[in-house]
């Protein structure tokens, strides 16, 4: 065979050596390892990935969520706000100067016109019919800067003009055996009504029929024989007047419009050494000292 002329053999070759230059960037993918996007080996490595997290979202979706706190106690609004509306209103009635005429109304008793007066110098008298030997005496109980003192009045069981015995101190505790117990949501109660440390638990309270004013049920929370109120139902107007109070012992209801307070109280008589009149009903004369039938 005849040997082909130099220039044809440099033509032929060139496909050659154009697919040694083509091949160059297969060669460089294989080195470098990069992949192009969406090329079949990155896809697989997402998918790989993604079998991996799987399981994790799985578990986290399925473990139970951790327990909620267990709620707390709502706090007693109402209660809270009965208790300080009731003491606001025992603190206006501290400040409240007046005289009132009350009903008081007993089970088995005529009723009867008690007559409370609040003076501006901030002491106080009530006037209580039959307050004293079993209902048989009326009485006065008083308490001013010279001290704490109860006044026998004028009744049926004791027809001597008024005359007053010192008890004590003005702030003195009054003794049972001579309390008629009709003056304290007047005096010492309302101490107990404004103080938040008390034993009492306040609530709102239905009005009894025919009385003005909000009414507060008023419940001791301590176990003491000593209560430091008798528990009950509480009215007051918006200024602080007492319209009534209601307990075991009997029934105070707001006579009338209340009068304006005297500069301070008088007693209703003088001040004499003697006996204070007690509230239990004097024992029955000893027949024993009559003279029998027939002595000389």
């Amino acid at each position: 065979m005849s040997a082909l002329p130099r220039a044809a053999r440099r033509t032929t070759d060139r496909p050659a050596l154009a697919r040694r230059t083509t091949e160059r960037p297969a060669l460089a993918r294989r080195t470098t390892g990069r992949v192009r996007p969406g090329s079949p080996a990155r896809g697989a490595r997402a998918l790989g990935a993604s079998a991996l997290a799987l399981p994790l979202l799985l578990a986290a979706c399925a473990a139970d969520p951790p327990p909620a706190p267990p709620p707390s106690d709502p706090a007693p609004v109402t209660v809270d706000a009965a208790r300080d509306e009731l003491a606001a209103l025992a603190a206006a009635a501290q400040d409240r100067h007046l005289t009132a005429r009350y009903t008081f109304t007993r089970d088995g008793e005529t009723a009867r016109t008690i007559l409370v007066t609040s003076a501006n110098d901030g002491s106080w008298r009530v006037d209580v019919p039959g307050g004293a030997l079993g209902g048989a005496a009326d009485v006065s109980l008083a308490a001013t800067a010279d001290g704490l003192f109860q006044c026998a009045l004028p009744s049926a069981a004791r027809a001597e003009p008024p005359s007053c015995v010192r008890l004590g101190d003005r702030d003195d505790t009054l003794p049972r055996r001579l309390d008629p117990r009709v003056q304290h949501p007047f005096t010492d109660w309302l101490d107990v009504l404004t103080d938040r440390r008390a034993p009492l638990a306040v609530s709102p309270a239905q009005a009894p029929n025919g009385v003005a004013g909000v009414c507060y049920s008023v419940e001791t929370t301590s176990a003491s024989l000593n209560a430091p109120l008798d528990v009950g139902i509480y009215c007051y107007d918006q200024d602080g007047t007492p319209t009534a109070v209601k307990t075991e012992y009997g029934t105070l209801t707001l006579a009338g419009p209340p009068g304006p307070a005297p500069a301070s109280v008088e007693l209703a008589g003088p001040v004499v050494e003697g006996e204070p009149l007690g509230t239990a009903s004097p024992p029955p004369p000893d027949p024993s000292g009559s003279p029998s039938a027939g002595t000389q």
